[in-house]
């Protein structure tokens, strides 16, 4: 969407007011080498784009519905005082996942978009977490679940770019475009939780 006027409160992809992230796009390039992600990928996110842009409320129950079935994971969205999930939280979070769902299909990697990758890690961890939303909850995201969320969000997101006819090849590519890409998004929000230097 790449937008700083975005109605969602807090989605600020294109803002000129976030900090620029201490990686690169030749950064980022060596990364998607290592990753073995190619223009392919970058291709068949950019075709689950449509296939997905009027699905993402579906997804979202799918992967709600996973995270308020574990403890693990719903406990960053408790309230601090009481230990229950901040459905104000909750929804507030949701409507920035679903604009996530439709920048990762868009698979534009420019400085805007490592900006905000940056600053959605800053989001997970203590330096920010809390502040977009004002809200009293766990202080941040353990880095752990990170990168572990790539397979039930790859996993779960397969069936929905099959519903609209593509090929079973295409379905496979695009699959793993966005295994791939889930990762590598994880990989630049870890940033914030790394020894200076050891990134």
């Amino acid at each position: 969407m790449s937008t700083a006027t975005s109605p969602v409160p807090g989605y600020a992809y294109g803002s000129a007011r976030l900090a620029r992230a201490p990686y690169t796009t030749a950064d980022l390039a060596a990364l998607q080498k290592a990753l073995l992600f190619t223009q392919e990928d970058v291709e068949a996110l950019r075709q689950s784009k449509s296939i997905l842009a009027d699905q993402t409320d579906a997804i979202l129950d799918v992967w709600y519905g996973f995270v308020a079935s574990t403890p693990e994971l719903v406990v960053y969205f408790g309230d601090a005082k009481t230990g229950q999930p901040n459905a104000a939280y909750l929804e507030a979070v949701r409507k920035r996942f679903a604009l996530w769902i439709l920048d990762t299909a868009a698979a534009n990697y420019d400085q805007a978009w490592l900006d905000w990758q940056y600053e959605i890690g800053l989001r997970h961890n203590r330096i920010k977490k809390n502040r977009t939303d004002s809200v009293d909850s766990t202080p941040q995201v353990n880095f752990r679940y990170l990168p572990a969320l790539t397979i039930p969000i790859t996993t779960t997101l397969k069936p929905f770019l099959a519903r609209k006819g593509a090929s079973a090849e295409d379905v496979e590519r695009m699959h793993a475009a966005w295994v791939k890409s889930v990762l590598m998004q994880a990989i630049l929000w870890s940033h914030p939780y790394v020894k200076e230097g050891e990134f």
